[in-house]
């Protein structure tokens, strides 16, 4: 998750995460220095991974993906707490670097890391592709419109879609790609939101 905003900057992002639960719970997640990156903080996760787990409560079958992996805290997550497969999407080099490391140091075999830009990676893949898809673009970027309409593609039935801004998230546009809002909370100036199809 980076944000290539100049109003928050890497000085004011922790310099570690942690994985919040599952078989690699406590394991603190380097902060690269890279410009802008914004990793979603631990409290948001555990709220996050509280609602994923209620309303997908067998993860063991679950395929997730994070278009905009970053740190790589919200893939190696879902991981941790048993998915089927995790793929990172991530276009950075030292976060690559970073990503690959993690990988190796926990033996996450269920973690595949891909390396490029989100939305032409996404491409490529077949229709309702993943369980679970975590959006983080930055900010001040134009990517959420577009990334979202790509998650509404790949979704899986009953799927969810995790999506960080900025501000509250336009209905509108959610509207526009048949998906619902069922979950939502803010910290700070990240507002999160959990989201579904219309008929999910």
């Amino acid at each position: 998750m980076r944000d290539t905003g100049t109003t928050r900057h890497y000085s004011s992002a922790p310099q570690r995460v942690r994985i919040i639960g599952g078989r690699w719970k406590r394991t603190p997640l380097r902060v690269a220095e890279v410009a802008g990156l914004r990793p979603t903080p631990d409290r948001v996760r555990e709220t996050l991974f509280s609602w994923i787990e209620h309303l997908l409560p067998d993860l063991g079958t679950v395929r997730g993906v994070d278009l905009f992996a970053g740190t790589g805290a919200l893939g190696f997550e879902l991981a941790s707490r048993g998915a089927e497969r995790v793929t990172l999407v991530e276009s950075n080099r030292q976060l690559i670097d970073q990503l690959m490391q993690t990988k190796h140091r926990l033996a996450a075999d269920a973690i595949d890391i891909v390396v490029g830009d989100a939305l032409a990676v996404a491409a490529h893949w077949p229709d309702a592709a993943f369980d679970v898809i975590f959006i983080d673009p930055p900010f001040n970027s134009s990517l959420l419109a577009p990334a979202l309409s790509v998650a509404a593609r790949l979704l899986a039935p009953n799927g969810l879609i995790y999506v960080e801004t900025g501000a509250p998230i336009d209905a509108a546009l959610l509207a526009r790609l048949f998906l619902r809002l069922v979950r939502s909370g803010r910290a700070g100036r990240v507002h999160f939101h959990l989201l579904r199809t219309q008929t999910a």
